[in-house]
């Protein structure tokens, strides 16, 4: 390898890389070099002096993790000077932390029922500390051979238990302010909620601000418990639970795909979740969904066996007859009258099979995802870039010199992809956020735009004519790769930035210094969700923005892109495979060659279009597989009413809830962690779920499902052995996973389609060699077709915000019930003149109304900058995890409160 290094480590030659440190080297090399202040991915500390190395020819013992590695360095790790130096530090470090165990010779037999012979006190023994047996500070103090009696006393900090906030425990008695709970959240969160403080002259790690998490910011991700050495912090459900095992496998709460161990107990109950550090879809991160929502596989609610209803109650059956009755009822709704819907975490393998169940067998194209509520995030890139994927993985946006996020709550709703972002943006990249509401990235934002709602397509159509006037476009990409020029640059002429800024209400100065950043630096990355767009204009705000890719040539190199946001955990996995009312011309004529017949010709429905078709009695029977949450939580508006009309509806589902309750016959499904299968995540990475535990009864995972169905109702087509046979198929069926097998996807790395030859190198960016079909189509800009309607003399519009942090505001935390919680007066922000208009002055107390005619007291307060008929009001993302940590609900992680756009009006309190 070019510039390789080579050193000799303990007599080891270890070859490594320009840039590491000799730490590293050694644990490339699969050498040990003890340690506590030193962790992955964070910056040198060289705190504890644990790892100090002896170096041939230099004079002391440097810290390994901040000595950076040179060729020809002779290293020795385990010299007697180094050996006497760590011994006499780990003095030092255990006269601040209980020890009594550690020293002894007995720690190995002793348990905490067992009479302590050394009469040691109870707060000092490790039996009793919830990170027995797997605490980094019992390892090292092993490793360097510490004596069994140490000359210090150890004196107990007295300080109180920290248990009253969400989710984990803090006990700082434990803690040897080795500072990587501080440094993970700083250096790879890119936040400061903890930090090193000072308390009676002692150093300690504390919050930020205050004494408690709610208000120092803090996210609830679990970072800092997964690099604390100690008990210091650790989880408060299971948080004396031991593992008898650890299984890698992928959360599926979230499009990001993590990777995770997943612990489990000798009870066979999922008890710890870790992120996986060498995996590339989050380098070890998790969130508050991932870290601290897996326990609804424990549920002892869960459903265990089939139902069907009789005299109108479910009533327990076996699988053979809850299939019997499926078959027999399904075959008279074959055609247009049946339907299908997958939940958005099902596996690729479930979707798969779900839509040729529904097309090969059932004669229809009617088969969606639940979460599949706005498409046009992927279409719209599949219409005029060739696929419907993002063009980039997600940790490379942290190269970005730009980045552009429209419409999106992006530290909620995909919290791990936020990272990069942060962390690009600490490092010195611009970010531009489009969207009326605040949170938490638009306190990172170098530029806050804030359009009024339904004009975000005239606004970008506004950056692209000022990147067109100053010249700011990639002529030599656009010259190469792009089609329609004229048309393209003609349409821009409508957009007059006096008439953007009049019907935006952003003004002409902020378009051009948007414009700017995004088109003179060299990698600009635009991020997506487009959760609080219309229908009505999404379409258009896509291609807007693949234009802005385009013609800033931000398309085909790592760094730069477009990254869709999805709603769903597996949206992208079950789009590729062919779970949505419409296929590709591609995907159909592969899935024809696979299947030897064509695929039904007429036009199959959406999912809000299945459910406005039950009303319009077209649908009248329905198989829904998977957790369905976005048709409880109203993302598909009026499905609870609409199944109720249904003729016959099958679930497969979790728990008994408000579907079930209307459900005709209910089969219990398999969790993530009991299961194998794909995910594919929305970087396009194909990941292998594994089995950690076993279903609590006669769950069965839906592909086993559909097969027996399909042989129960003489289907031929669906004779699959295993969940690895179904995905062989899906290899030869769909394009992008050609060249994919079952056992490739089983590492941490996943692979990224399509793949590139035959060592099968994944693609981590696509179009890097041109684009699929020669040059693409600049969409021209229909202003008129963009414009129309924007000022529709709506009531005021709330665009409610969240943020972590909120230090200009005061606020009291009090206990209630043994927890924290926020109490602080909330503002509703309105411009001068609706207040005006409304006859309400600032600080006066109103009401604010929702449609659902539920009434919130707030202050008025006056925002100058706000567009006019917009109402605004931040609250704090503390208060949910509050309100979560206090919810009984098992998927209360699925049914996160979103932050809509809604028509409000404001009542004076008399």
């Amino acid at each position: 390898m070019t510039n390789e290094i080579r050193l000799i480590i303990d007599g080891v030659e270890v070859h490594t890389q320009p840039g590491k440190t000799v730490i590293q080297a050694a644990m490339d090399a699969g050498l040990y070099i003890p340690y506590l202040c030193y962790y992955p991915d964070m910056k040198p500390y060289g705190a504890c002096r644990m790892c100090v190395v002896e170096i041939e020819g230099r004079r002391g013992t440097p810290a390994s993790c901040t000595e950076p590695a040179a060729n020809g360095m002779v290293v020795s790790t385990q010299s007697s000077v180094v050996q006497e130096l760590r011994q006499g530090v780990m003095e030092l470090l255990l006269s601040e932390h209980p020890h009594g165990c550690l020293t002894c010779h007995r720690v190995e037999l002793c348990g905490p029922q067992d009479v302590c012979l050394r009469h040691v006190s109870v707060n000092d023994r490790c039996v009793i500390c919830p990170k027995n047996e797997r605490c980094e500070l019992k390892d090292t103090v092993r490793f360097v051979g510490m004596d069994m009696d140490t000359p210090l006393n150890y004196n107990y900090r007295n300080l109180q238990v920290e248990v009253s906030d969400p989710f984990y425990d803090r006990d700082y008695n434990l803690c040897i302010v080795c500072a990587r709970c501080v440094r993970a959240c700083e250096e790879i969160r890119g936040d400061s909620a903890i930090a090193v403080i000072e308390r009676s002259g002692t150093a300690l790690v504390g919050t930020s601000f205050g004494a408690s998490l709610l208000e120092s910011g803090c996210e609830f991700c679990g970072a800092c418990i997964d690099v604390c050495p100690t008990g210091a912090l650790v989880e408060r459900d299971f948080k004396w639970e031991k593992a008898v095992q650890t299984v890698n496998t992928v959360c599926t709460l979230c499009p990001v795909g993590c990777q995770v161990k997943l612990e489990v107990d000798k009870k066979d109950r999922s008890i710890r979740t870790i992120g996986e550090i060498d995996a590339p879809a989050n380098h070890g991160q998790l969130c508050f969904r991932g870290k601290f929502g897996m326990d609804f596989v424990n549920h002892r609610r869960r459903l265990k066996m089939p139902m069907v209803r009789r005299e109108g109650e479910l009533t327990e059956v076996s699988w053979d007859e809850a299939l019997n009755v499926v078959a027999e009822k399904l075959a008279r709704y074959k055609g247009r009258e049946f339907a299908s819907l997958a939940a958005p975490g099902l596996p690729n393998e479930d979707a798969y099979l779900l839509q040729k169940f529904t097309r090969m067998s059932m004669g229809t194209n009617n088969v969606d995802m639940t979460s599949n509520t706005r498409p046009e995030l992927l279409e719209v890139l599949g219409d005029i870039l060739g696929y419907q994927a993002a063009t980039g993985s997600i940790w490379d946006v942290e190269q970005a010199q730009a980045i552009l996020v429209v419409a999106s709550n992006t530290t909620e709703d995909h919290n791990v992809a936020a990272i990069p972002v942060k962390r690009a943006v600490k490092s010195g990249s611009r970010l531009v956020v489009v969207d009326p509401r605040e949170v938490e990235l638009t306190r990172y934002a170098d530029l806050w735009l804030r359009p009024k709602p339904g004009t975000e397509s005239t606004l970008i159509g506004g950056i692209l004519r000022v990147i067109s006037d100053e010249s700011l476009e990639d002529h030599d990409f656009m010259t190469q790769n792009c089609d329609n020029l004229n048309e393209y640059h003609g349409g821009l002429w409508n957009f007059d930035l006096a008439r953007v800024e009049e019907i935006t209400g952003v003004s002409e100065d902020q378009v051009r210094k948007a414009a700017r950043i995004l088109a003179k630096a060299e990698m600009t990355a635009i991020l997506y969700a487009l959760d609080n767009i219309d229908a009505d204009n999404r379409s258009s705000l896509v291609g807007a923005l693949v234009n802005l890719a385009l013609v800033t040539g931000n398309l085909g190199k790592s760094g730069g892109g477009l990254y869709p946001l999805l709603r769903g955990a597996n949206e992208q996995g079950a789009r590729d495979v062919g779970c949505s009312p419409n296929v590709s011309p591609i995907l159909n004529q592969a899935l024809q060659e696979a299947w030897g017949s064509a695929l039904p010709p007429e036009q199959g429905l959406s999912v809000q279009e299945m459910i406005d078709g039950i009303h319009g009695q077209d649908i009248k029977a329905m198989l829904i597989v998977g957790d369905y949450h976005g048709l409880l939580n109203n993302e598909v508006k009026g499905a609870l009413e609409a199944l109720k009309e249904l003729d016959f509806l099958v679930i497969q589902g979790l728990f008994e809830d408000d579907l079930t309750e209307l459900a005709d016959v209910v089969l219990p499904d398999s969790a993530f962690a009991e299961r194998h299968g794909t995910v594919t995540n929305m970087e396009r990475r194909v990941q292998r779920l594994h089995p950690a535990k076993q279903s609590p009864g006669e769950n069965r995972p839906g592909w086993w499902t559909i097969a027996h169905l399909a042989h129960k109702m003489g289907f031929a087509g669906f004779n699959y052995p295993d969940v690895a046979s179904v995905f062989d198929e899906i290899s030869r069926a769909v394009p992008q996973y050609a060249g994919m097998s079952y056992e490739l996807n089983d590492s941490v790395q996943g692979l990224q389609w399509p793949l590139a030859g035959s060592d099968s190198p994944i693609t981590n960016v696509l179009y890097s060699q041109g684009f699929p079909d020669g040059k693409v189509k600049l969409r021209a800009l229909d202003y008129h077709a963009i414009a129309q309607g924007e000022s529709r003399g709506q009531s005021l519009i709330l665009a409610p915000g969240r943020v972590l942090h909120q230090p200009e505001r005061p606020m009291e935390i009090v206990k209630s019930g043994g927890s924290n919680t926020i109490v602080r007066v909330e503002y509703i922000g309105i411009h001068p003149e609706d207040a005006l208009d409304l006859n309400i002055s600032e600080g006066e107390k109103v009401e604010v109304v929702m449609i659902s005619g539920e009434r919130l007291p707030m202050t008025v307060e006056f925002l100058p900058d706000l567009p006019k008929g917009i109402a605004t009001n931040t609250s704090l993302f503390g208060q949910l995890m509050v309100e979560l940590q206090a919810s009984r609900d098992p998927l209360k992680m699925f049914k996160l409160p979103s932050l809509p756009l809604t028509p409000v009006s404001l009542e004076r309190v008399t």
